[in-house]
Formats: structure tokens, C-alpha cells, sequence
């Protein structure tokens, strides 16, 4: 008996993984089928294969980045909707003074 199901349809129970650990394997597996394909030893075959599950991947996880921006821009609108984004900043861009005083 295998430990990981292959195919998994909506509904069935297969999906027993969701939200950022789903898209940390959905990455990772798609970093791998990225350097299998790099190689270039796959087949005519493997080769397609492995890219059509390479697509499949890459739509699940932009669609998990867009889920959880849609939740970012919940978290950051009012109580009236109005959203309050602004430019996310690391390290050295990002600037005390441009943050706003609460």
C-alpha cells in the first residue's frame, strides 16, 4: 500500500492538506519536476508528463497565492470595507516613519 495518494478528486477525502502546508509541498514538488526536466535523461513522455503536472502545480499554487492575498486584503480593510493597503517593505526599505501611528 502506498502512504501518498496520486490522484485525489474534489470531494473524495484526498485532500487532506490545505492552506500554506498544501502549498509548501505543491512548491517543493514543483521544484523538483523543474529539475528533473532541466536534466534533460526524462523521455519523450516523462518529459510531458511531468510538465503537465508541473502546470497543475503552478495553478495551485497561484491560486493559493491569491487566496491569501484575498485574506490580507480582508484583514486590512475597515469596519466600512475601505482598504488600507500599502507596499510591503523588507529589511533596510522599510521606513519607521512611514508607518502609521496607532
Amino acid at each position: 500500500m502506498t502512504a501518498k495518494k496520486k490522484t485525489a478528486k474534489a470531494g473524495d477525502g484526498g485532500e487532506a492538506k490545505s492552506g500554506p502546508a498544501r502549498f509548501e509541498e505543491s512548491l517543493r514538488e514543483l521544484e523538483e519536476l523543474v529539475e528533473a526536466l532541466e536534466k534533460g535523461d526524462l523521455t519523450l513522455e516523462e518529459s510531458l508528463a511531468r510538465f503537465e503536472r508541473g502546470v497543475t502545480l503552478a495553478r495551485e499554487c497561484r491560486d493559493s497565492l491569491a487566496a491569501a492575498e484575498q485574506r490580507v486584503q480582508v484583514l486590512l480593510s475597515d469596519e466600512q470595507g475601505n482598504e488600507s493597503l500599502a507596499p510591503f517593505a523588507t529589511g533596510a526599505e522599510a521606513d519607521p516613519a512611514d508607518r502609521d501611528p496607532e
